[in-house]
């Protein structure tokens, strides 16, 4: 097998969605990724996803393409099978924009996989080919959200996270009443984005208390960065670091929540390298682990899932954005049975090649 990197090439990918997927800091109708494609000596051709998330951490399509042309010159020639140190490598050019870190990566090490006809989730080690994603109701009406969570519960969901934040918190509350009415046996958690104060964040949990609606995990509820903020909120309520957490060493802050608390592992932070040491520190820590994404299609969200498996023990499971995507522009990937993702058809790599 030749393993020399021969090619690396990329393009937009545009994506629209059934309906506009809310959160705190805006409605995205298009999922505006980018595929790359690395090819090795031998022809064997490596699939990555780009997926910015403007809302999210302020990293666009545009910025992400700049990125890859920028690091295209410190990828040809090179041997795949060092994708540690290249990975390492790729840290100063293409830093600002975590989610292109991640592409290469996943290109880089599904090219390796592939040739050797080995799964991402036996890779990463094999633990188990299933797990039960919950299904997100972005923010809106509350009629929209009752809707949203009596069909989503209807189709065997058992988990529901429910986005908030953004707008008044009597209408987050409204909203959270009315997916409890809509899913009575659902397991809610609830996502604002970093965009509640601490006071607000501690309120909506007191509230939904009182109405006999318990919250599972409160994820990121305050700005990213503010820990004392979320360490308030942690103590009335179980949180995940999300927005705060982007590399190993902010892990390593946010060990100081400890059980029962999570981090949220998202490649597109800053690639798989970074959010595999995350895992460590996490696992470290004591603390549960929860894995997300952006809105992305079923190439990276395969390639999550498979970590999450492969290395086992993720309390919570947040991959379910291809179910909002209205055109699957890849062919492959994990088989969805209702709640349950299922890894086994999975032979070489990530298993996702373009239609």
């Amino acid at each position: 097998m030749q393993t020399t990197v021969a090619a690396l090439s990329f393009h937009a990918i545009d994506t629209p969605l059934r309906e506009p997927f809310g959160i705190a800091g805006g409605a995205h109708a298009v999922a505006k990724n980018v595929l790359v494609a690395l090819t090795l000596a031998d022809g064997t051709v490596g699939y990555g996803e780009a997926a910015p998330l403007p809302a999210y951490n302020g990293e666009t399509q545009a910025a992400v393409l700049d990125a890859l042309e920028g690091g295209r010159a410190a990828l040809e020639g090179v041997d795949a099978r060092q994708w540690r140190r290249i990975a390492r490598g790729l840290r100063e050019p293409l830093w600002a924009t975590g989610s292109a870190c991640a592409a290469i990566e996943v290109a880089l090490l599904d090219a390796l996989a592939k040739a050797r006809g080995i799964s991402f989730h036996t890779l990463f080690g094999g633990s188990a080919s299933t797990l039960t994603t919950d299904v997100t109701i972005p923010t809106g009406t509350a009629e929209a959200a009752y809707d949203a969570a009596k069909r989503w519960s209807e189709a065997g969901f058992s988990t529901l996270k429910v986005k908030i934040g953004g707008g008044a918190i009597a209408d987050d509350l409204s909203r959270l009443v009315a997916v409890r009415e809509g899913a009575r046996q659902s397991r809610i958690t609830l996502d604002a984005n970093a965009s509640l104060a601490p006071r607000d964040a501690v309120h909506v949990v007191k509230q939904l208390a009182a109405r006999g609606i318990d919250v599972a995990l409160f994820e990121q509820p305050t700005a990213k960065g503010d820990w004392d903020a979320l360490f308030e909120v942690a103590r009335h309520v179980p949180v995940a670091a999300d927005e705060s957490v982007v590399t190993a060493a902010d892990a390593l802050v946010a060990s100081r929540l400890g059980a029962p608390h999570a981090i949220n592992v998202k490649l597109m932070k800053a690639g798989l390298l970074e959010a595999i040491d995350v895992i460590a520190v996490g696992r470290a820590a004591g603390m549960r682990l929860m894995i997300g994404g952006n809105v992305e299609t079923i190439l990276n969200m395969t390639v999550s899932a498979s970590l999450a498996a492969g290395q086992g023990g993720f309390d919570f499971v947040d991959l379910d954005t291809p179910m909002f995507l209205a055109d699957n522009p890849f062919r492959g990937g994990f088989r969805m049975a209702g709640e349950t993702l299922v890894l086994d058809d999975v032979r070489g790599g990530h298993g996702v090649e373009p239609r």
